[in-house]
């Protein structure tokens, strides 16, 4: 079983140790992760946070994948059957293309933080809405993830849920996707691996 973990930004992350995570399988990240984590790849969608991270020189150091990679950054084209997707959602698609058998959610809030505003780790921080800001629509990610299940029948999805993830009545009808807390995963994973 290849096991993949496909960080998303909301702040139930935040109790994750990813470094353990790379110990466990592949680990795919977004957006303004790459400022304090190195995935095994990043997924940027948003012109100018992908740029950013183009010109910091990261892609030519890194597994990147954007919608528009600039000429020798070392960037990657994502995917055509996920290049109009979020970021998140195509780091999904991504780890399923890559042949990933269970792919694990993490951060994957998709609604408010505790204070009923902007859930988001880097809220506040360059390319992203203040912390004070209401929450992102999330419509389009959930279909994304819908249809990237519906895509994969034979792999095994795991939303990994905290105290701020939100319950989406769509992902809990998924055939293939289970959602397990956040406090048993490690005990998820080294089951799993038996």
């Amino acid at each position: 079983m290849t096991v993949a973990f496909v960080l998303g930004n909301g702040v139930s992350r935040q109790s994750v140790d990813l470094n353990w995570l790379k110990t466990q399988g592949q680990v795919y990240g977004c957006n303004a992760i790459y400022r304090e984590f190195v995935p095994d790849v990043l997924i940027s969608t948003d012109p100018p946070i992908s740029e950013r991270i183009q010109h910091e020189g990261y892609s030519a150091q890194h597994v990147h994948y954007t919608r528009k990679p600039l000429p020798d950054t070392g960037a990657r084209k994502i995917a055509q059957q996920y290049f109009g997707y979020s970021s998140g959602p195509a780091a999904v698609g991504q780890a399923a293309l890559d042949q990933c058998s269970a792919i694990y959610l993490i951060g994957f809030d998709m609604g408010p933080n505790r204070t009923g505003t902007f859930n988001n780790v880097y809220a506040g921080t360059e390319f992203y809405k203040k912390s004070s800001a209401g929450p992102t629509y999330t419509g389009n990610w959930i279909r994304q993830l819908v249809t990237i299940a519906k895509d994969y029948p034979r792999v095994n999805f795991f939303r990994v849920t905290g105290e701020t993830t939100a319950e989406i009545r769509d992902l809990l009808g998924i055939a293939n996707m289970t959602h397990i807390p956040i406090s048993q995963l490690k005990y998820h994973i080294n089951t799993s691996k038996d």
